[in-house]
């Protein structure tokens, strides 16, 4: 075929497309099929962002495959590239150590099915029944399934298996599997109905741990497994593709000689950009984790080809696994992960948006422009760029600790920091009418370590003081991050040494020297520097201290603005006389000053700009004594796990976002985690730069703005849909549809089923309203008589009761509630059984919902949690 018809159907609108490899030749998979993979076949996957931006195209190698579906496939991925004009990223993915990014588009995770095209296997028929097969379900984050033997033999304690038997599917959770396992797996068995049985299968579940509680269901598994002998196997470990971070990186030129492939060392990190030429193409292995090639735009035509095929070369020669990830990037469309190898990078033709960041020396230059809060609150995505939360207006309080104790600073003092001393700074401020608290945590280069460790316990004790709620950061002296610098209005001045506790006196050390950087008040500070001439900047304004006079110092580099900056600085430091002097017009007395003359930085090539890099989140864990980490691409606020700590790295901050259920020592440890994330990081990253912890519920829209549609009540409404659907235990005594005592409506009877009369939970959000129930085929009735099925996860769960002594869903097909008069003013033992004492209003229908509290359910939602409370206590739902 020729070219143009093999990839006539390949288009460039946002999405994912994916071809399997059939008789060598490029087959289209029907959508729902995606996340299907046969083991036997290779397949190719396209995933784009839209016009103008760049795909990323993955060639998957099953494990059974054949060298030469492989070799189609590699061919045909390097054709595909040269299609799309050669901007995309290639990908090499094999069966069970696929990257995840790969893994990022299939959110419900990645099935494994035994055979292949070439065997006669369909992808998916939708709405075909006649299957049995058990899966293997294994991760927390990434999840993947494994079709295995049918037997009790494949089971093991750790892991979760489901049995699909076409019209009705039964998860069966290992006893040493967590709450996150569950979940996932629950949501993959949902896929799988609506995707490959219409929305018609069944879905039951049975702890391994309590098997008796669900006889119906085991009556089930023994009539396919048969009965069980012996025990089960123990938990196996899950495999540990996530790689620690590798600081040895290592960048190859990569060439042929006389036919012979030549691999030659250019350099270690960290890495610049200038090593890459445009001609040439290159290798850059982090120690065998991860193998990236980037080829040069004026590299010639059959070194681009060959570029995947030398990366696999290059792996056999260094005998690295045949798993290693390998991707391959063009000159223009490196990824995130290339470009962060790098000590600094720079996009060809790359706007500045809002403000320009130079670097010079250690310290940054930040020019910004003007914005006001409500744009910062409406637009969170420009809070995030600005590293600003509102433009600074707020109150400002500060302590500084004397004794290991809190010792409020004289207000008129505010924005004088001494490296002798630490301090705490309470920031308050609005946002949608609700009070916000950033407190940071400034530690002096001289302050003793019993005056650090005091900062951080009276760090803990505000944060409690407030319920957990302010935003922590810790500042290292010279690392103040921008919003820092704002609250102090232009007049942040940071003294090298000494105290500012009352009463002490500082010894006259003679003239002193500060460096003077900013354009406005937002982004002013003054540093003190070593009072000598080879602390001078020609891009900067200084200001030195002597007894008598203060002299305002002009490099030739600074701006109009800048001077002005450096004026009123100098009416905070002193009330001295000033003389304004030009670089290059310095007066003798200046120079005896300062020691006398001698070289200083004077080349304004110095003043370059920051780039900018793309933000990147990571799942931290320390658990196996070794700080590991999980990349997660493409992120949405619904990768923020609540049981996890979580590192987004902004480049120039680093967050740690703790979920309200993450493991304590992990939380306790965050610090150090970043810490050892920078100390790690392969590009050499500045150990001091700004950590700032951020708790679930509490996300300023610094954090918020870096990902698209945040949704400030998600936590609210989440966290009462999981704990309803993960009541595992007792989602599986469910007799579905008796009709109870005392509950308006009658109940739906599952066709070929038992009725039953538990009460209902009412889910917001998501795929979570109730569906009908669909007859069953003759095939499945008797099991599903027998078994005790919910009816889809999408619907609302029933949880077991006693019989007769409950509760059951009302009739009416947009969701399933309680009476009010089983819920207003009764105490929790009057309560139907199964239902929250604290949250009744979930088991109201929105009418009555309305009714009752005067206000919709949204709305609700949306109030402060007192206010909730309150309304709740007066309609007696409380």
């Amino acid at each position: 075929m020729t070219e143009h018809n093999t990839f006539r159907n390949v288009n460039r609108q946002p999405g994912l497309q994916i071809w399997t490899i059939n008789n060598m030749q490029m087959v289209s998979v029907p959508a729902q099929g995606f996340g299907n993979f046969f083991e036997g076949d290779c397949y190719i996957v396209i995933y784009s962002k839209g016009s103008g931006q760049s795909a990323d195209i993955h060639y998957w190698i099953g494990n059974s495959s054949s060298q030469d579906e492989q070799g189609a496939a590699a061919i045909y991925v390097t054709k595909l590239d040269e299609h799309l004009g050669g901007s995309p990223v290639q990908h090499r993915e094999v069966q069970g150590n696929e990257s995840p990014l790969f893994r990022s588009y299939f959110k419900n995770g990645l099935i494994y099915k035994k055979g292949g095209v070439a065997s006669g296997f369909h992808h998916v028929d939708t709405n075909v029944y006649n299957v049995l097969r058990l899966l293997r379900v294994k991760g927390r984050k990434h999840v993947t399934a494994t079709e295995v033997e049918v037997s009790w033999n494949s089971f093991n304690n750790g892991d979760i298996f489901l049995l699909d038997m076409g019209k009705a599917i039964v998860q069966w959770n290992g006893p040493q599997s967590n709450r996150r396992e569950k979940l996932k797996a629950i949501l993959l068995a949902q896929d799988i109905r609506d995707r490959e049985r219409g929305g018609r299968a069944q879905i039951g579940l049975v702890e391994g741990n309590d098997e008796q509680a669900s006889p119906e269901l085991m009556k089930v598994m023994m009539a396919v497994l048969g009965q069980r002998t012996g025990q089960l196997k123990e938990a196996i470990p899950d495999d540990e593709p996530d790689q620690v971070q590798n600081t040895n990186v290592r960048l190859y030129h990569v060439f042929e000689n006389s036919g012979n492939l030549v691999v030659q060392e250019v350099a270690t990190q960290p890495l610049t950009q200038d090593l890459l030429h445009s001609s040439d193409c290159y290798i850059l292995d982090q120690r065998g984790s991860n193998v990236m090639v980037w080829k040069g735009k004026q590299a010639s035509k059959e070194e681009r080809q060959e570029a995947l095929n030398r990366a696999v070369g290059y792996i056999k020669a260094k005998n690295y696994p045949y798993s290693t990830n390998v991707n391959v990037m063009t000159e223009g469309g490196e990824s995130a992960m290339f470009k962060h190898l790098f000590k600094s990078w720079r996009d060809r033709e790359q706007t500045q948006g809002l403000g320009t960041t130079y670097s010079m020396g250690r310290i940054a230059k930040v020019d910004q422009v003007k914005f006001d809060t409500m744009e910062l609150h409406a637009r969170p995505e420009l809070a995030a760029q600005q590293r600003m939360v509102d433009d600074a207006s707020g109150d400002v309080k500060v302590w500084r600790i004397e004794n290991l104790e809190l010792a409020e600073v004289n207000p008129n003092t505010y924005g004088q920091f001494y490296g002798g001393d630490c301090y705490l700074v309470l920031y308050t401020y609005q946002r949608s009418n609700q009070k916000q608290y950033i407190l940071y945590m400034w530690q002096g280069r001289h302050a003793t370590k019993d005056e650090i460790t005091a900062c951080a316990y009276q760090a803990v004790n505000i944060d409690n003081k407030y319920n957990g709620s302010p935003v922590q950061v810790r500042v290292v002296m010279g690392k103040e991050p921008r919003h820092f610098l704002a609250i102090f209005k232009g007049k942040l001045v940071i003294f090298e040494g000494g105290t500012g506790r009352p009463g002490v006196v500082t010894p006259d050390g003679g003239a002193r020297l500060f460096q003077v950087r900013g354009t406005n008040e937002l982004n002013t500070k003054a540093t003190e520097v070593l009072a000598r001439a080879s602390s001078l900047n020609t891009n900067d304004v200084f200001l030195l201290k002597t007894d008598h006079i203060i002299y305002l110092w002009y490099g030739k580099g600074c701006s109009g603005d800048e001077r002005v900056m450096g004026r009123a600085m100098s009416d905070v430091l002193s009330k001295q006389d000033k003389q304004v002097v030009m670089e290059g017009q310095e007066p003798a007395e200046f120079w005896v000053a300062v020691g006398g003359k001698a070289p200083y930085a004077s080349d304004k090539r110095l003043q370059r700009e920051e780039p900018p890099h793309s933000p990147r989140l990571f799942e931290c864990s320390n658990q196996t004594g070794q700080f590991r980490m999980t990349e997660v691409d493409d992120f949405a606020q619904s990768d923020l796990d609540e049981e996890d700590v979580m590192l987004l790295d902004t480049w120039e901050e680093i967050f740690l976002w703790v979920g309200n259920s993450a493991n304590q020592y992990e939380a306790k440890e965050a610090w150090n985690s970043a810490q050892e994330y920078l100390r790690t990081h392969p590009a050499g990253r500045d150990p001091d730069t700004p950590k700032i912890i951020v708790k679930q519920g509490y996300e300023p829209p610094t954090f918020t703005g870096w990902f698209n549609a945040w949704d400030p009540h998600k936590w609210s409404v989440s966290l009462i849909s999981l704990t309803h659907v993960l009541r595992l235990q007792d989602l599986n005594n469910t007799k579905l549809n008796k009709s109870p005592v005392g509950v308006s409506g009658g109940g739906n009877r599952a066709p070929g089923g038992p009725t039953s009369s538990p009460p209902v939970y009412r889910f917001h959000g998501g795929d979570l309203s109730p569906r009908p129930s669909t007859p069953t085929s003759p095939s499945t009735q008797r099991a599903q008589s027998s078994a005790s099925m919910t009816q889809s996860p999408s619907s609302s769960y029933t949880p077991s009761s006693p019989a007769g002594g409950t509760v059951s869903p009302s009739a009416g097909g947009s969701g399933m509630y309680l009476d009010p008069e089983l819920l207003i003013n009764k105490s929790p033992s009057e309560l139907p059984q199964g239902v929250d004492p604290s949250q009744r209003e979930d088991y109201l229908s929105d009418a009555d919902f309305e009714n009752l509290l005067g206000t919709s359910r949204s709305d609700f939602m949306r109030l402060p949690k007192w206010r909730q409370s309150d309304m709740k206590k007066k309609s007696g739902l409380f």
